[in-house]
């Protein structure tokens, strides 16, 4: 079976060394998504780019510290993510890094509208 929804696709890009609370921003995001019931949240990391200093990241054998740009994904109502960013502002987990809204189409299969994990 297949259902359609409406909803909100939240993008944040980060490095990889950012930090909050003591731990990397984007697991710190992640865990915070799931405590608050997100709909989802996918944490991509990138092997090459660069940011508004145009400083190149590249993932590369021989250099195991790079800071390799992140982007974590979080899908949900226009209600909580707007939700998010006040509180991504508020409490200042970006030092530097962009932000990225857009609206999108959900599809999801499944039998009976149950959610594939």
């Amino acid at each position: 079976m297949k259902e359609e929804s409406q909803a909100v696709l939240l993008r944040i890009f980060i490095g990889e060394s950012h930090r909050h609370q003591g731990r990397h921003l984007y697991e710190f995001i992640a865990q915070y998504l799931k405590a608050h019931h997100y709909a989802g949240v996918t944490v991509l990391r990138g092997i090459e780019g660069f940011g508004h200093a145009s400083v190149m990241h590249k993932a590369d054998i021989l250099d195991l510290s790079s800071d390799l740009p992140i982007v974590v994904e979080v899908v949900d109502t226009d209600e909580k993510i707007r939700a998010l960013k006040e509180t991504i502002d508020r409490e200042n987990w970006i030092e530097s890094g962009l932000i990225t809204e857009e609206k999108v189409t959900i599809v999801r299969y499944g039998k009976n509208g149950q959610r594939g994990e």
